[in-house]
């Protein structure tokens, strides 16, 4: 009787069967067979119920631009295939007789499930690039900390003036001083109170508080009085 109904349960149960020990309709390699099947359906078979079948019918989409140079008669009809059909046997003329136990061992879809499995890897490849590339647009906010420094003088003579200005003109990548204030220590003494933010990676408070005692004529020493991170 061949195939003649594709849009039943039972005739999709039926290709399903044919092919689950089959890689092809007739034979061992795609045919006219495999074409006057193919275009009897109108849609790939549900994978979920009908595994072989959906198998079968996307291997043989891969071969969709061939139809036509494919060997057979293209004039036969589905029907002219399948179970009772004087075109095929379980076991082929000229196949050994091992092969049906062959191909239950030998997965000849294989290539066509690697061939999905490739685009799925290849979109999510794509997907995590995308995603890279989104992350590195988005910098990441630099470690800062905001900084108040007490600068202390020789003593009441001192220009503190002139030492907050020498304070001030020290420029480093990373660091903007901030509101300043004097702040009296005693003895008619006044220390500098000055605030400072500083990016961390950037900016080595030692180094700084260094770089501000070198002025001897006005600052006798340093010290970081509060420190916080933003």
């Amino acid at each position: 009787m061949g195939f003649t109904d594709f849009v039943s349960d039972a005739g999709l149960t039926l290709l399903d069967r044919w092919v689950s020990t089959r890689s092809y309709i007739v034979g061992y390699a795609p045919s006219q067979a495999d074409v006057a099947v193919f275009k009897q359906l109108k849609e790939a078979p549900a994978a979920e119920k009908y595994t072989h079948a959906y198998r079968w019918y996307k291997h043989i989409a891969t071969f969709e631009a061939e139809f036509s140079s494919l060997p057979g008669d293209p004039s036969k009809a589905a029907t002219a295939y399948g179970p009772e059909s004087s075109e095929l046997t379980v076991n082929p003329a000229g196949a050994p007789e091992k092969k049906e136990e062959d191909d239950d061992d030998v997965d000849l879809f294989g290539s066509d499930d690697e061939e999905e499995d490739a685009e799925a890897v290849r979109i999510r490849e794509e997907r995590l690039e995308e995603y890279r590339k989104k992350k590195a647009g988005k910098e990441k906010p630099a470690a800062k900390s905001v900084v108040t420094m007490d600068v202390k003088p020789w003593d009441d003579e001192t220009d503190m003036g002139e030492l907050e200005a020498n304070v001030r003109a020290i420029e480093k990548d990373g660091l903007v001083w901030g509101a300043s204030k004097l702040v009296p220590v005693g003895f008619g003494i006044k220390k500098l109170m000055i605030n400072l933010v500083v990016e961390d990676e950037k900016v080595s408070l030692d180094e700084l508080q260094q770089q501000i005692e070198e002025d001897e004529d006005h600052v006798q020493s340093t010290d970081i009085a509060a420190m916080q991170k933003l």
